[in-house]
């Protein structure tokens, strides 16, 4: 039985016995043979309405079932990096993924072949009508896919070291203060309230990174460099078109919020500025970047924390209170602080059984508490989802982002509602800020630095050394010089340059920032109405273009700056009021 607020999260529900599961051995082989029954009706498929809502149907069982088996090892990664039973699985999900990513190519290919008057009236049949968006997409894709050859090798080649980036870092311990702590446990450290602790787990961190950086150096060159020879194979030169694609963006939308990004440091490089201060510092070291100001949240229990998000999710609505409390009542969540957990947070999702499971290590902070809710955003999302096709769930990085960060607004903006003093207000707008730090400046950087690592990998490899000056180089302009002790090595620490299926996980960061922002402004107009309208754009975020979601949910242009102006003037709004309050202390 599972008590409300358990920080332990409950497994057995999805597949009994954890990594020696008799019920996901039994679940791995089934979807096995449904795909060696696939691969042989794609050899003989001559396309046609029929046939083809048979194959999707086909390819929507395989997916869901992989989806399934996958996420259960990563959960089971997450809490046991060790787990040698999970490896395994993991292993035998990444070659399933593989084998399902080469049908799907091929199947491109063969829609590709398809002369235009047959294929639109192959569109036009009822048996297709659910699949259009997803059709239409594929066959554009055939031209730039990957061959046979290269998706075979990527199971054991490319998505082998972003694993094995996993298992390194995982399996790497800090000793801080006479104790032997996790990496995932020595990050938390930054946001403590003793200035004196937070210097040291950073220092104990560096110590770390520059022991084992030559390391991570050798595994971010093969990813990427795997990743260039991929895209040549393929006849695509520009690093952005492939990640454009995933987050189905145009160029022209991505360049708009780039511009405003730029253009609004200021008022950014000011809050830092006045915060440094507070600490008696000329610059804001980064290791005080997630220093909490003195406030009553600090300290929060994990039971507290739970109990919070649910009250506030009711307060937004029905929908998504009763899910925060199935969530925490049911036990999808694993929060417990305890050594030997991966250092990152997740959600993962389970579409057969139509749950999902979130994982962190609470820390006990207010930053922890916007970790969980972030993490439960995406699993409000994936709920939302349950009633879409399996082959429609499949929403870009960009749109997973704005679910989590609408979630983190409705536990901050309603709490800045109910503040009464000007300390409390000062601690939420802190907090407030430093996401917007994070999505303008942070995340500017990492993507300044990801797109020279990859313009300098076409030729030759990159030392650790160079990786750090890259990095120093990327800091200084994304934080436009408002960063002192700038983290040269957060290119080994920070997960996102290491995902395989996502490269450049940095700009949908931001896209969801601020649209998540124009949706909690119409929220805030709407009332408990906005739910209803909110759901519906979540569902439809699997089956069009970022572009078309919005102008049909928002009636906005996204590929306009104006948009996202918008957006950011709300941002330096806080700024300009932490700046005021700070100054009136």
């Amino acid at each position: 039985m599972i008590t409300k607020y358990n920080p332990v999260w409950n497994l057995d529900s999805i597949f009994e016995g954890g990594s020696a599961s008799l019920e996901l051995q039994e679940h791995i082989k089934r979807t096995e043979e449904n795909i060696t029954g696939l691969e042989a009706l794609l050899q003989k498929m001559t396309p046609g309405p029929e046939q083809l809502a048979d194959v999707l149907e086909r390819l929507r069982i395989i997916k869901v079932s992989i989806s399934q088996a996958r996420s259960f090892s990563i959960c089971l990664l997450s809490v046991n990096p060790t787990d040698q039973g999970a490896q395994l699985y993991r292993g035998e999900t990444t070659a399933l993924q593989s084998t399902y990513e080469s049908m799907v190519s091929e199947l491109k290919r063969k829609l590709a072949r398809i002369e235009e008057k047959e294929w639109e009236r192959m569109l036009a049949a009822e048996e297709l009508k659910e699949y259009r968006f997803l059709l239409g997409e594929w066959r554009e894709e055939a031209d730039r896919e990957p061959s046979r050859e290269v998706l075979d090798l990527m199971a054991d080649g490319y998505h082998a070291w972003g694993e094995f980036y996993q298992s390194f870092m995982s399996s790497i311990k800090v000793q801080l203060r006479g104790e032997e702590i996790s990496v995932g446990q020595a990050i938390n450290l930054r946001s403590h309230a003793d200035e004196s602790m937070r210097k040291e787990s950073h220092e104990a961190l560096v110590e770390k990174w520059t022991e084992h950086e030559g390391q991570f150096a050798q595994i971010l060159n093969h990813l990427t460099g795997f990743r260039l020879n991929m895209y040549k194979s393929m006849g695509t030169e520009d690093v952005l078109q492939i990640p454009l694609a995933q987050n189905r963006m145009k160029p022209e939308t991505l360049n708009a919020m780039l511009s405003i990004m730029e253009k609004y440091k200021k008022p950014f490089a000011e809050y830092l500025s006045v915060k440094a201060a507070m600490h008696g510092d000329a610059k804001m070291k980064s290791y005080h970047f997630w220093s909490p100001m003195n406030h009553d949240y600090q300290g929060m229990k994990y039971g507290e924390a739970a109990a919070l998000i649910e009250e506030r999710f009711y307060s937004f609505g029905i929908e998504m209170g009763q899910f925060a409390e199935k969530a925490f009542g049911e036990g999808w969540v694993e929060a417990e602080n305890r050594p030997g957990k991966s250092a990152v947070a997740i959600c993962a999702g389970f579409p057969l059984t139509g749950e999902s499971r979130v994982f962190m290590t609470f820390p006990g902070t207010f930053k922890g508490v916007l970790t969980l809710v972030h993490e439960l955003g995406h699993a409000f999302h994936n709920h939302a989802m349950k009633s879409v096709n399996g082959m429609n769930k499949s929403y870009p990085m960009n749109l997973a982002e704005t679910a989590s960060t609408f979630a983190e607004m409705i536990i901050l903006e309603e709490a800045l509602d109910k503040a009464e003093t000007d300390e409390e207000k000062l601690f939420l707008l802190d907090e407030k800020l430093k996401r917007s730090v994070m999505n303008f400046m942070n995340l500017h950087a990492r993507f300044i630095f990801e797109k020279n690592v990859h313009e300098e990998r076409r030729k030759g490899f990159i030392p650790a050394a160079r990786l750090n000056e890259l990095m120093e180089s990327a800091m200084e302009e994304g934080y436009a010089g408002a960063l002192d002790e700038v983290p040269i090595h957060s290119w080994i620490w920070t997960p996102h340059f290491y995902k395989t299926e996502s490269p450049f996980y940095n700009f949908p960061y931001t896209f969801g920032y601020l649209l998540a922002l124009h949706l909690f402004a119409r929220a805030k107009e709407m009332g408990t109405g906005f739910e209803k309208q909110y759901m519906d754009l979540l569902r439809d975020s699997g089956r069009m273009t970022a572009e078309d979601l919005v102008m049909k949910h928002l009636g906005e242009d996204i590929t306009e700056e104006a948009f996202w102006e918008k957006g950011m003037e709300l941002c330096v709004k806080d700024s300009e009021e932490f700046v005021r309050l700070a100054g009136s202390r």
